[in-house]
């Protein structure tokens, strides 16, 4: 058996993690919060985040700093099956758990507006706060040189694991998935998000390409299904960079940056659009998966035939006037990666 502790900022996910882990990896769920829930009830205190934090403190300061996590911890072990534990937040918590066989560290983090939305729609007894009132929350159990209070920055760095939270769900479970099955020395098999099999087979078909610049393939589909792919390449019948080399030209943008373009190939968008025109096959409401940010004459095609996604992997260094067209069209764009692509030899 493995046990998990988990800790991370206000609103970050720890829930998420723990609702995930036991649900599709049956592990039993051990909470600080309810355990402190229970004794505030006891006290006859109100149930809020000043009083979890003043009964927490309480009996770290009457027993010890891993007071709370060493009363979960034995209730784990005593069940002999998986488990996680939950809100760990005292140094001294994490500190003596790590001395523990099999037991494992996590933490998560996310942008703090976009936590504070999660909480405002949880709704708990302990969420309903002002933005303002959220961030002075998390400053005071950020730091603290007291072992026996809430110190997050600190657990965050003893975590074995971190993740980060901004983004979709299934990218989240994806990597908790990763991470369980490594520690349980299970073969790492993780199914792929959509975005990632369709990203798959647009890099297949990539080798497909007959430019060395900037190989790069392209796929459409919609309802999770293809409807056309396309890869850079020559127009039919016309010969191909790979043999007879590159015909370039220099393009200066508006913002002064300056570009070199093969003006032999036919980009992969265009290819797919092409096929798709040949096929009859309409890619009005469709998403368009390909390596970069398509250039400015894909982008306006694309926006033309009616797409309604463009799902990058990284972004062009020239492709902000696409970017801006898209907005204003109201196409979206989304990046696997946020670094900056640049064509080989540019």
């Amino acid at each position: 058996m493995i046990i998990i502790g988990i800790t991370g900022t206000l609103g970050a996910g720890k829930g998420t993690i723990v609702d995930f882990l036991v649900k599709e990896k049956g592990f039993k769920h051990f909470s600080i919060r309810e355990f402190l829930v229970e004794e505030i009830k006891k006290r006859g205190l109100e149930v809020n985040r000043d009083s979890m934090v003043e009964v927490a403190n309480d009996l770290r300061e009457k027993y010890s700093s891993s007071y709370l996590a060493e009363q979960l911890y034995k209730q784990a072990k005593e069940s002999g099956i998986n488990c996680i534990i939950e809100s760990l937040r005292a140094p001294g918590e994490v500190e003596s758990l790590k001395k523990q066989d099999n037991f494992f560290m996590f933490a998560i983090d996310a942008d703090p507006k976009i936590r504070y939305e999660r909480i405002k729609k949880r709704g708990s007894e302990t969420d309903l706060v002002t933005y303002e009132k959220f961030i002075e929350n998390e400053k005071r159990e950020m730091i603290s040189a007291d072992p026996n209070k809430q110190n997050l920055s600190k657990c965050i760095s003893l975590a074995d694991y971190t993740f980060e939270n901004n983004g979709k769900l299934e990218d989240l479970y994806h990597k908790v998935l990763e991470v369980v099955n490594l520690i349980e020395n299970k073969p790492v098999h993780v199914r792929p998000s959509w975005n990632d099999y369709f990203m798959e087979v647009a890099d297949a078909i990539s080798k497909r390409a007959t430019c060395d610049r900037g190989r790069s393939g392209c796929v459409i589909a919609r309802d999770k299904q293809i409807l056309v792919t396309g890869y850079v390449g020559s127009p039919v019948g016309l010969p191909h960079c790979d043999e007879v080399g590159h015909q370039m030209k220099k393009t200066i943008h508006e913002d002064g940056t300056i570009t070199q373009h093969c003006v032999r190939t036919v980009h992969a968008e265009q290819n797919a659009i092409c096929q798709a025109s040949k096929r009859g096959v309409s890619i009005d409401g469709a998403t368009v998966y390909c390596r970069m940010t398509p250039c400015r004459i894909c982008a306006m095609l694309l926006i033309n035939c009616g797409v309604k996604k463009v799902y990058c992997e990284r972004k062009y260094h020239a492709g902000a006037e696409s970017e801006q067209m898209f907005k204003k069209a109201g196409v979206e764009l989304e990046y696997k990666y946020e670094e900056v692509q640049q064509y080989k030899n540019q």
